[in-house]
C-alpha cells in the first residue's frame, strides 16, 4: 500500500521548535519532489516547502523563510520539515505530500498525487 505518514505535531509554546518527519511506505520517495503543506481552520491550503528528488533545490513560502528547512534522507525514505521560532499563526495541520512532475511550482497542493494524513501543529502559550 503507498502512503506518506507524517508525524512530530504537537503544542509548543510561541519560540519554540519542532521537527516533522514524512515517511513513506508502499514505495520510494527517493523518485519524487517532496512539498510540506499546512492547513488552519476556514483556509485554503498553502504550500510551506518543497524539496526536488537531489535535495538540492528547496523553495519556500516567504512566511516560513528563515524560519523552517526542509531536508530528506533518501536512505531512510524519509523527509523533514525543522521548524524553529514558531508563532501562533503557523497553528495548522501540516501534510506531506509527493510528486513526479517537475519542481517548477512545487508549492501548489495541485501539482501532487499522494498524501499523508497530516499532523497537527498548534502554536499557543
Amino acid at each position: 500500500q503507498v502512503q506518506l505518514v507524517e508525524s512530530g505535531g504537537g503544542l509548543v509554546q510561541p519560540g519554540g521548535s519542532l521537527r516533522l518527519s514524512c515517511a513513506a511506505s508502499g514505495f520510494t520517495l527517493g523518485g519524487y519532489n517532496i512539498g510540506w503543506f499546512r492547513q488552519a481552520p476556514g483556509k485554503e491550503r498553502e504550500g510551506v516547502s518543497c524539496v526536488d528528488v537531489s535535495g538540492l533545490i528547496t523553495p519556500y513560502a516567504d512566511s516560513v523563510k528563515g524560519r523552517f528547512a526542509i531536508s530528506r534522507d533518501n536512505a531512510k525514505n524519509t523527509v523533514y520539515l525543522q521548524m524553529n521560532s514558531l508563532k501562533p499563526e503557523d497553528t495548522a495541520v501540516y501534510y506531506c505530500a509527493a510528486s513526479r512532475r517537475g519542481i517548477g511550482g512545487c508549492l501548489l497542493p495541485r501539482l501532487y498525487d499522494i498524501w499523508g494524513q497530516g499532523t497537527q501543529v498548534t502554536i499557543s502559550s
